[in-house]
């Protein structure tokens, strides 16, 4: 696993944007970490890198947030208010697991049936699997709480 190290909101939005410029249409993002850890920042600035130039929020309450305008399409769903597969497919997001464009998934440990907290491995970094589902080609990213600033952003890249 690769791992980079951010000290504020702006450069894990930088970091984000960066990824957004090299994005190529398939890409699902699987973003796991605390509430805080900065997964909406990563987003945002991931749009900015794809040319979106919508508002970029948590879709906690909607499950969904589709952005287009840019280079690419950009899908954000947001698995917080589920537990466990079962519901994410009963809710009809599986779909959004093969993009046109880019899929960026906050919570993500949920596709594994792993709830929030559960499931890490050591160091508290969930356990990386070897695709999100077979065929997707996948990112996946950790990214752990130091301080107030610090952040510790662990990603491996997977799949097809």
């Amino acid at each position: 696993m690769k791992e980079l190290f951010s000290h504020s909101p702006a450069e894990t939005e930088a970091l984000g944007e960066a990824w957004g410029r090299a994005a190529k249409p398939g890409l699902v993002i699987a973003l796991t970490g605390d509430l805080g850890a900065g997964k909406t920042a990563l987003v945002r600035g991931l749009a900015r890198g794809l040319g979106c130039a919508d508002r970029v929020h948590s879709p906690t309450f909607t499950l969904v947030n589709q952005y287009g305008g840019g280079r690419l399409p950009l899908c954000h769903l947001d698995l917080y208010r589920l537990d466990t597969p079962e519901q994410i497919r009963a809710a009809g997001l599986e779909e959004y697991l093969q993009p046109d464009g880019v899929a960026v998934i906050e919570w993500a440990e949920r596709l594994l049936g792993g709830a929030a907290g559960g499931g890490r491995g050591e160091r508290g970094r969930a356990p990386v699997p070897a695709s999100v589902r077979p065929g997707i080609r996948c990112r996946w990213v950790v990214i752990e709480i130091l301080d107030a600033q610090r952040r510790r952003i662990g990603y491996e890249d997977s799949g097809a």
